[in-house]
């Protein structure tokens, strides 16, 4: 092939085209501690620092690289490090320029070796334009490309055979590979088949054991089980088969097990299953069952902890529980979900047109036997797909994959039918088959000032990265011989492109609007109708795919359809070959009528119309390298890597997010896009940069204090807050930490000021550290709806809606995929995703990984109803995820101090005699159904009144106990405050020097204790039921009244009895022979301090009541969790930036999803695709 050059000039070094840089990459846990730690590594100057912990903490390798006299030289141009006995000093990659080195050196190499190149500068052409835009972010291959390929080329890195199967390119035979690494393995997914057999190759417990090879090097794989015996059915010995479903989870208990292994990411895996299948229905229901479960352990625990099993039983069933250490919650990765089955897999069902027909006609869908092909059962296929939306409501699972769609557009039908697609539904292919995957950049290509598309330089990328994926095939290992077989023989690779969301908010285009479908059209056309005519013409040199004669035909028909729409066929012209659902064209009309606003669009429908001739009139004369070429992945890790605000084809997530800084914490900024698309709707400087101060705040303290505050009129927030102690260092502390919190109670925790700061408000500085809920501005004496409104000027309102200068009709340009901020309405609907994925299906080889996101109180139609506009637009498949409806999920919209604040404004406005009232004519009610002997009414009502708690509130200023304790060397601090009766109403536990987990432990324990004090539970209760547990650390204790503790928790609860309940410590005290001193040493002085109280309670949820109760305890008892976790670290005197807590900054740029904490980091993920990913250390829970 003859390789041009457009990003480089030859004889000039491609790393020199961008300056470089060291920085230093850690990766942390919320509670502060290290997961990973490399100083001075070297990353391009253009790189985030998010960027750079991926490449050095994920894409480094850490071992077995020859060390180089230049510290970042490449193997080859700088001499190598020696031991003492002369051997090569190894260690890590040191430098981003070598991982891109052994990458594109490698894919030089095989392309080289293979006569891929018509010249030697050909290759180093090749070499330089694809390290060109490797550094300058433009395109990535998937993460098994960074983790495998070039180790043994560049570093001579070689190990035992780990049974994988390469394919000879001269004889076209598979055979076992010699070495673990000459061979690598890029490619990140698979499909596997299984068949009816136990344990024979290729069936049940064989496909366990090749699901766990490709796990465990991180990559995903899917396999439809349709072929899989129903429960019930004959097995050939005489008896009946145990049915489907008893196998999926065993296979689901196996992949559980791996993903904690040695790997950084979740075992990820699709199950698939036709909607002709007699277990279809257990199968749908399979996870809403599970859920369930889940609740009833959970809720279940609850009920009974203060019961016993038996009158002599010496503990109750919660003390068992506490003492074999088993905790059941909604964490998923805990122990109910881990009892559980279907908690490791994607679950989709394979729903053909014919289906739809019989809902539609009200008729019945029969399921088949797998043995015999006999009608096994009859469901009504209206009540059949009810239950499909149901399960997705309740739980995001089963997905959908329209099969009859999916054959439609299959190239080699004649090889076998496409039953299965990849963990993240882009790649699907047939069984046995796997794909390599590569993105490029769009936003790279965009020309902001000129709102022009580069459309030469995306085409010279889609050629260049065509090639990449090509030549992968032919240099890649693979886990089994089939694999490997169907692999070299249909040759399929997945080039896709992320960043079109944020692409089209900087042309100031809607995302959900003709305009953007059409441009998403263009370019998804040119990607892959540009891919095939340079797999074509590498046909022309090398041959086609060896699959390929025996397809002609049926390729090319699907080519000639691709074509159809690109020309902007319209759907029912009746010209689309074999295809009952036409596929959405590119609006022509709406190009040449200037209907859509680049500078060069008409260019860029030329070029999306010219890309399908080409790759028809080459395919016609030389046939096509690969099979298919092009998906939508999701993204996630490389998507960050090129630091994308966006994936695929997703709008963007939020307005404001948060930059992580070189030297710790993060940098609060407003959505890169915003400003160029103010610019480009034709906004000036000055308006922009009041739009983007209401959105991101002022950041500083010179600002208005709120009206209703005495003598405030003209009064800064600083001016005041140096009128109640503070100076100008402690303003200037302050100011220096708003750019990097999410709002401004954050810069006013006791971490965050410093003791002596403290001190001049008139604050203890270790009563404030003790208590998580301190805040300077509420004790200073505002109140919450003051600080929210103080918050809103000086944080920002996050969201454009109410923006100065802002225009309705440029709103909908800013919409994101859920709403932003606290005063945010809009989003983008379900059906704006769906009419974008429609855009760009028909120019896909494969399909695209998405999740539409629906609101929390979207209703079962809407679950039907965009599954049903997916089929009838032509998608292949549809994940939807409602807002909310897993257990698990985490994540609240709304941060702590929002609920607080709405909270208090419903306590304010409650009319206490109304309560009252209330009360009482439920109370009557209840007494005239007991004498007219109404059950029903009576327990109606009687659980409407137990059930009703009322809170006692502790005063805004009270006296306050501390007491230090050690027990068995383990010490701390317990602090009670007290109603004025003298009573406890809050307990703090802080301990001196343990981690996160008992730290965490003991402040949760005081946070419940908390709460059940003010609820009314007595404090005698309390006692009785938690002295006494016996578990680690126990010892001896320092004081005299409690020489021995049972456990932490036994010792707090005899102290709380002792101080606080008459004739408890008479009781309980040691019997000795000597007098007691007249004072405990340890009892100091009880302290006067004021605090803020609200942050304690467990608060209602804001959602709407049809919410289910559990689903309110969770959302409430994760977001607590989450915050105690979460600390802010203090400040340093040298005026260090403070890290702002990590949790607390993921919680509010995600706001939505289920995003399950990250297995590497702790950080709460975000959703990308299918699949999931973290913003801290960016690792992805998934397979791309």
């Amino acid at each position: 092939m003859k390789i041009t050059r457009r990003f480089t000039t030859e004889g000039t070094d491609p790393f020199a085209s961008t300056q470089w840089t060291t920085r230093s990459s850690r990766i942390t846990n919320p509670d502060g501690s290290v997961v990973f730690e490399m100083p001075d590594a070297e990353v391009p100057v253009g790189f985030s620092q998010l960027a750079t912990d991926i490449m050095v903490s994920k894409y480094f390798r850490k071992a077995g690289v020859p060390q180089m006299t230049e510290k970042f030289g490449l193997p080859g141009q700088s001499e190598t490090v020696k031991n003492d006995d002369g051997s090569v000093k190894k260690g890590p990659e040191r430098s981003a320029r070598q991982v891109i080195h052994r990458l594109a050196g490698c894919w030089k190499h095989w392309g080289e070796k293979h006569n891929y190149f018509d010249t030697a500068a050909d290759a180093t052409a090749f070499y330089d334009e694809l390290v060109y835009m490797l550094v300058h972010q433009m395109c990535a291959p998937n993460s098994p490309q960074w983790f495998n390929t070039g180790l043994n080329f560049a570093y001579g890195i070689s190990g035992p055979a780990q049974g994988h199967w390469i394919v000879n390119p001269e004889s076209g035979e598979p055979e076992l590979a010699d070495d673990a690494y000459t061979h690598p393995q890029p490619h990140a997914c698979f499909i596997q088949s299984v068949g009816d057999s136990l344990v024979n190759e290729g069936g049940i417990m064989d496909l366990w054991q090749r699901e766990a090879r490709l796990f465990k090097y991180g990559s995903g794989t899917g396999t439809n089980f349709s072929n899989l015996r129903a429960a019930d059915e004959l097995l050939s010995g005489g008896g009946k088969s145990s049915g489907l479903m008893s196998w999926l989870k065993i296979g689901d208990r196996a992949a559980g097990a791996i993903k904690s292994g040695g790997t950084t990411r979740r075992a990820a895996k699709m199950v698939c299953l036709d909607m002709d299948h007699p277990d279809i229905a257990e199968f749908v229901n399979w996870k809403v069952r599970e859920e369930i479960k889940v609740a009833a352990m959970v809720e279940g625990l609850k009920a009974i902890q203060n019961e016993k099993t038996s009158a002599q039983d010496p503990e109750t069933v919660g003390e068992t529980a506490a003492r074999l250490g088993l905790k059941l919650d909604y964490d998923f990765n805990g122990e109910a979900y881990a009892t559980v089955a279907g908690q490791n897999s994607n679950n989709s069902v394979r729903i053909p047109d014919a289906f739809f027909d019989a809902v539609d006609a009200g008729g019945e869908w029969e399921t088949k036997y797998r043995t015999t092909g006999e009608v096994a059962k009859t469901h009504d296929a209206g009540k059949l797909w009810n239950d499909v939306a149901y399960a997705a409501w309740r739980c995001a699972d089963p997905g959908v994959q329209y099969d009859t769609t999916i054959n439609a557009w299959h190239t080699c039908p004649n090889a076998g039918p496409i039953n299965a697609s990849n963990p993240c539904s882009e790649y699907m292919f047939l069984d046995n088959t796997a794909c390599n995957l590569a993105s490029l950049n769009v936003l790279k290509f965009y020309d902001a000032k000129n709102r022009e598309f580069d459309i030469a330089g995306f085409e010279h990328g889609v050629d260049l990265w065509t090639m990449v994926l090509e030549i992968s095939v032919l240099m890649a290992a693979f886990p089994s011989k089939e694999i490997a077989e169907l692999s070299y023989k249909y040759r399929t690779t997945g080039l896709g492109y992320a960043n079109l969301g944020a692409m089209l908010m900087q042309a100031g285009i809607p995302y959900d609007s003709e305009a953007g479908t059409a441009i998403c059209g263009c370019l998804t056309a040119i990607l892959t109708g540009r891919s095939y005519r340079m797999s074509a013409m590498m046909a022309g040199e090398h041959g086609a795919f060896p699959g390929f004669e025996p397809e002609r035909d049926n390729m090319l028909r699907v080519i000639r359809n691709h074509r159809r729409a690109a020309m902007g066929v319209s759907r029912d012209s009746g010209e689309y070959e074999d295809l009952r659902i036409a596929p959405v064209p590119i609006d022509h009309d709406l190009i040449r009528d200037h209907g859509v606003p680049l500078g060069n669009a008409m260019d860029l429908l030329h070029h999306a119309t010219t890309a399908w001739d080409d790759a028809l009139d080459l395919g016609e004369l030389y046939g096509y390298r690969n099979a298919q070429t092009t998906v939508i992945a999701p993204t996630g890790t490389i998507g960050l890597l090129m630091d994308c605000d966006t994936t695929g084809v997703e709008p963007d997530f939020a307005l404001v997010k948060f930059k992580k800084l070189a030297g710790g914490g993060y940098f609060k900024i407003a959505n890169a896009s915003i400003d160029p698309a103010l610019e480009s709707l034709g906004y000036d400087e000055v308006e922009r940069r009041e739009m983007v101060q209401y959105i991101l705040g002022t950041l500083n303290l010179h600002v208005p204090m709120p009206s209703d505050i005495e003598d405030s009129v003209g009064v800064s927030l600083a001016a005041w807050l140096a009128n109640h102690g503070m100076n100008e260092d402690d303003l200037q502390n302050i100011t220096d930490q708003l750019p990097g919190v999410f709002e401004l109670g954050f810069a006013f925790n006791a971490w965050a000021l410093s003791e002596e700061t403290l001190q001049r408000i008139g604050a203890n500085p270790e009563q404030a550290k003790s208590d998580p809920s301190f805040n300077a501005l509420r004790f200073l004496g505002l109140t919450g709806q003051q600080v929210a409104q103080l918050n809103e000027l000086v944080c920002g309102t996050q969201t454009i809606e109410g923006a100065p200068h802002l225009k309705d009709e440029h709103l909908a340009v800013f919409d994101c995929a859920s709403t932003c901020g606290n005063i945010g309405t809009r989003l983008i609907s379900a059906g704006g995703h769906i009419r974008m994925m429609a855009a760009a299906q028909p120019f896909i080889s494969g399909a695209i990984s998405k999740t539409i996101n629906l609101p929390h109180d979207a209703s079962l139609e809407d679950i039907k109803s965009s599954y049903r506009l997916s089929w009838e637009l032509g998608l292949k498949a549809n994940a939807l995820y409602r807002d909310g409806c897993k257990l698990s999920q985490p994540l609240n919209s709304k941060s702590d101090t929002e609920t607080e604040l709405e909270d208090d404004t419903i306590l304010d406005e409650l009319d206490h005699s109304l309560a009252l009232d209330e009360v009482a004519t439920d109370v009557a009610e209840l007494a005239g159904a007991i004498s007219d002997d109404n059950v029903r009414i009576v327990i109606q009502k009687e659980v409407e009144i137990v059930h009703r708690p009322m809170r006692r509130r502790l005063p805004e200023t009270r006296n306050s106990l501390t007491h230090k304790f050690n027990v068995a060397g383990h010490e701390g601090y317990l602090t009670v405050g007290c109603y004025e009766d003298g009573m406890p109403g809050e307990l703090f536990i802080t301990m001196a020097k343990e981690g996160s987990t008992i730290g965490g432990l003991m402040d949760s324990l005081g946070t419940s204790t908390s709460v059940a004090l003010q609820y009314g539970v007595p404090l005698e209760s309390l006692v009785r039921k938690f002295t006494h547990q016996r578990f680690e650390p126990a010892g001896m204790t320092t004081n005299r009244d409690i020489p021995f503790a049972k456990s932490l928790v036994d010792y707090i609860f005899r102290w709380l009895g002792m101080e606080f309940i008459d004739g408890y410590r008479e009781a309980n005290i040691p019997a000795r022979s000597t007098p007691e001193p007249k004072a405990q040493a340890d009892k100091p002085d009880p302290i006067v301090r004021r605090m803020a109280v609200d942050a304690i309670e467990s608060k209602p949820s804001n959602k709407k009541s049809s919410e289910k109760p559990i689903q309110k305890k969770v959302a409430e008892s994760m977001m607590k969790a989450e915050l105690t976790e979460t600390r802010v670290t203090a400040s340093s005197s040298d005026g260090t930036r403070i890290d702002a807590r990590s949790a607390t900054l993921s919680m509010a740029l995600d706001a939505a999803g289920d995003a399950p904490p990250c297995d590497v980091c702790g950080t709460i993920t975000v959703r990308s695709g299918t699949c999931y990913k973290c913003l801290n250390c960016g690792a992805s829970m998934g397979c791309s």
